[in-house]
């Protein structure tokens, strides 16, 4: 008798889970299931989510190539509102830079300066080897090299995709799923699914560079360097070379 009423105990206790499992099963046919949902709003909604999520953010890590005046760099900086610190390549060259608030600091090898054949352009280029070159706003080296340590404008470069802007496919950055936007006439840009919805990939147009973005809100040190690693691009060093860039 007790057997009994435990089976029809059992049975009926199937019965009721029945629909909830069913639910359970559906939800795994729905690529939007225990994401933010932003997938399912319109593309230009999910463009302004996600520029207001960047804004938002106090930090993030942005790894990948761009290209400035024709020249193709490669980026792994650490970006936040009063400056940013990493390493940009360029043909074969790496230098690190570091800004904080308005003092940019330039580090590389000699070699970087485009010394010439002269023992004064060789003796500065050693001077600079290995130190942290402070460069004065007014070189022209100023605006173009503070831009790569600037959140503010890098981040502005990921919202420009040519054309109409549409919802694209379901992919993943990394380990995060993350919806595509695309341009009718070219590049993407991929929003994550997972929290708040972070730019986490931009392609732009016309194979000129791909952007990874990762660490948001992560905190970092951000310092300027000791002064004896130091060297004062306009004054310290007399008949500076200046940076080739190859």
């Amino acid at each position: 008798m007790y057997h009994g009423r435990r089976t029809a105990a059992a049975v009926l206790v199937t019965l009721a889970s029945a629909p909830l499992l069913s639910g359970c099963l559906g939800m795994g046919d729905d690529p939007d299931a225990g994401t933010n949902g932003v997938a399912k709003l319109p593309a230009r909604t999910i463009e302004q989510k996600a520029g207001a999520a960047a804004q938002g953010a106090p930090t993030v890590r942005l790894t990948g190539t761009v290209l400035s005046n024709g020249q193709t760099y490669r980026l792994d900086m650490r970006l936040r509102a009063d400056g940013g610190v990493g390493e940009v390549t360029t043909k074969g060259d790496t230098f690190q830079l570091l800004r904080v608030g308005d003092a940019l600091y330039l580090k590389a090898g000699a070699d970087f300066y485009g010394s010439g054949d002269d023992k004064d352009s060789q003796a500065a280029a050693a001077k600079l080897n290995g130190k942290y070159v402070k460069v004065p706003p007014g070189d022209p080296a100023y605006k173009q090299f503070s831009g790569f340590t600037d959140k503010k404008v890098l981040l502005a470069d990921l919202f420009v995709l040519d054309g109409t802007l549409d919802v694209g496919d379901h992919r993943k950055v990394g380990t995060t799923r993350t919806i595509e936007l695309t341009g009718s006439k070219g590049g993407s840009l991929d929003v994550s699914l997972k929290g708040a919805p972070y730019p986490m990939r931009y392609q732009r147009a016309g194979n000129a560079g791909t952007l990874t973005l990762a660490d948001w809100g992560q905190e970092f040190t951000l310092a300027p360097p000791a002064k004896s690693d130091v060297v004062d691009y306009g004054r310290t060093v007399g008949a500076t070379p200046t940076p080739s860039h190859k």
